[in-house]
Parts: structure tokens; sequence; C-alpha cells
């Protein structure tokens, strides 16, 4: 798989666009008072810059070279910031709730992986912080409109209705959205979007 996304990461232009994901862009005021994020499987940059330029002190980690440097080339394009580090987000080891916050948009696992990555980044963030994430749903598969044609490559809402139990979750949504982002992501797909505060209901 790394041969895959550093090749597709190698190619001239921005496979997804250079703007960020809408989901971000629409619910990044949640995130006024926080100052370190950290965005997984950030691919190559766009919602890390985006964050960035929203005065943030980011963290960029992916599985490739070829998304990390675009992500700093992108940064440098607008006059950001960003810390880019590689990491396999499956093996390698995390901080400790070091952060404020943490995103994830379109992080494309096997299911045997995903709940692993899931639960790092909620360990990331500081007791009361926040998760941002979205990806595609199973439902998917039918649109065609990007991601992975693989059923066991896309995510089930029962899954992560089960794995956001006992925190405090501020959004949860299953359905249809619009997403044009570059190549990879264009027109109507299906969505699973989760937000979470790191607080324990009792």
């Amino acid at each position: 798989m790394t041969n895959l996304w550093e090749e597709k990461f190698e190619a001239e232009g921005y496979l997804y666009g250079e703007e960020p994901n809408e989901f971000i862009r629409e619910q990044a005021n949640r995130l006024e008072s926080k100052k370190r994020i950290v965005a997984f499987a950030e691919g190559e940059g766009r919602n890390a810059v985006f964050l960035a330029s929203q005065g943030h002190d980011v963290t960029a980690w992916d599985y490739t070279q070829n998304g990390l440097k675009k992500t700093e080339q992108l940064a440098e394009r607008h006059n950001v910031t960003v810390q880019t580090e590689q990491k396999d987000l499956i093996y390698d080891s995390v901080p400790f709730e070091e952060y404020d916050a943490s995103v994830m948009v379109f992080g494309h696992f096997l299911k045997q992986d995903q709940k692993t990555v899931f639960d790092k980044l909620i360990s990331v963030v500081k007791p009361g912080g926040m998760v941002l994430m979205e990806v595609y749903s199973e439902d998917q598969l039918r649109y065609q409109t990007g991601g992975p044609k693989r059923i066991d490559m896309v995510y089930d809402p029962a899954d992560l209705l089960e794995w956001i139990g006992g925190y405090k979750v501020v959004h949860f949504f299953y359905g249809e959205q619009e997403r044009v982002e570059g190549r990879g992501h264009t027109g109507t797909g299906h969505v699973i979007q989760v937000i979470l505060k790191k607080e324990k209901i009792k």
C-alpha cells in the first residue's frame, strides 16, 4: 500500500485539491479556542494548511513522504507553518493527551485496523479536547464518486456508534454529502461524520 499512495501523491497537482474538506471548513469554528491540532492520514495537507491559516498550531501525520512534501509546499504557499511527521497510524505509537484536537478526513484503513486508528484519535487529545472525523460509509460503494472500492476499507456506522459510546457526542451524521475535492472525490457521496468531546458521560 505504501507504493500505491506514494505514487498517487507523486503525480503533479493535488489529488484531492488544495481546498479543505467542507466538513472541516464548516466545523472549524468549534476549534476557535483550541491551539494544538493533529491531522491523521493527512495526505497532501489541505486540511492541515487550512487549520494553520486559522491560527492553530498544526501537525500533519501521513504514511507517505510525497504527501508530507506536498503539505510543506502548500503551507509555504499559504505562508503558514505545519509540522509534518511520517507515521504509520496502525503500528506507530502516538503521544498521549498532547493535543487540543485531532482530525481525520477519509482515512482509509482495513476494517481490522479502523478501531486501532480511532482509539489513537482519542488518545492523543487532552481531556475536554475535540475529535473531528469524516469517512466514507459502506454505502459509498454504490456511489462510485471516490474512496476505496472495497467493503473492507469503508466504515460501518454501527461500529462508529459503538466506539463513541461513553463520550460526549457533539455531532453524528450518516448520509449523503456533496464532495468536490480535486480528481479524487467528485460528486455526491455517502459519509459518516463524528465530532466528540473527550469527556466521559457519567
